[in-house]
């Protein structure tokens, strides 16, 4: 039978942003913000707060993050970009990226539909990543005057650096197909073979110690994780310190808003 995750003490901090399950050592998360599955400061707050129950759970080895409806996520909410918002934003996303980073569990993530900017950022992070080939991957913030923190930490050493610069640089799409081509994805299946595919893996996974894969995860992720740390940071605080002061970060930010094309300035 399944157990639901417990939500918070507070009324106040129900969850409604994301559905939990926790299943026969499979903790299954999926984001349902709809239609876009946009991933808010409230769903944020959720996601950090199941993911610190679930790393105490001894009878959990499996964490899997899908997207309900048609969509995986379209990123993190434009409007959470904002100068009054954004150091907030920063801190509570990247703290759910940590979370997934330094997680004992091996996460899975299950794509189809738009896998964009945030969103693709907690799908690459994950151990495993099953896409769909039709699923639309990308890195878009540069669009909006600005960039993506974590895939400019990460991206380079899972792609290669030229694909990862050329990602980031010109917000160019890519589908399931090519993300598992240049190893964003584990594998691209048809989109009536994601569940099985998923499922398969969470069957193998399920057949062996909890306790070795904990460690064979720490093991063969320690020297990323050592230097995802020391480029997030740094990251983080180009973005904090230079890009939010200047004038088209906040043109970009404005002109989504706004539905039109932002007039750059180059400062």
């Amino acid at each position: 039978m399944a157990e639901t995750i417990a939500e918070p003490k507070s009324t106040e901090s129900k969850l409604c942003r994301i559905a939990v399950e926790a299943s026969l050592g499979v903790a299954r998360i999926v984001l349902r913000n709809p239609p876009l599955n946009v991933i808010d400061i409230a769903m944020m707050e959720e996601l950090a707060h199941v993911l610190a129950e679930i790393q105490t759970r001894t009878d959990v080895s499996v964490v899997m993050l899908s997207g309900a409806g048609k969509e995986f996520s379209a990123g993190v909410d434009v409007a959470a970009h904002a100068p009054d918002k954004v150091r907030e934003m920063l801190a509570k996303f990247h703290g759910v990226v940590r979370a997934l980073v330094g997680s004992r569990k091996v996460t899975i993530a299950a794509v189809h539909g738009h896998c964009l900017g945030g969103g693709a950022e907690l799908a690459m992070i994950c151990d495993l990543v099953y896409t769909t080939d039709s699923a639309r991957w990308g890195f878009p913030e540069i669009n909006l005057g600005c960039y993506p923190p974590v895939a400019c930490a990460l991206l380079g050493s899972i792609v290669g650096q030229r694909r990862g610069a050329e990602m980031i640089l010109t917000g160019r799409t890519i589908d399931g197909s090519e993300a598992a081509k240049i190893g964003l994805a584990t594998a691209a299946v048809a989109e009536s073979e994601l569940g099985p595919a998923v499922e398969e893996c969470v069957k193998r996974l399920r057949k062996l110690s909890p306790s070795a894969l904990a460690l064979a995860k720490k093991a063969s992720s320690s020297w990323d994780s050592m230097n995802f740390d020391r480029n997030l940071a740094r990251a983080e605080q180009i973005y904090l310190e230079e890009l939010i002061h200047t004038a088209d970060a906040h043109e970009g930010i404005r002109a989504f808003v706004e539905k039109r094309e932002p007039k750059w300035i180059g400062k």
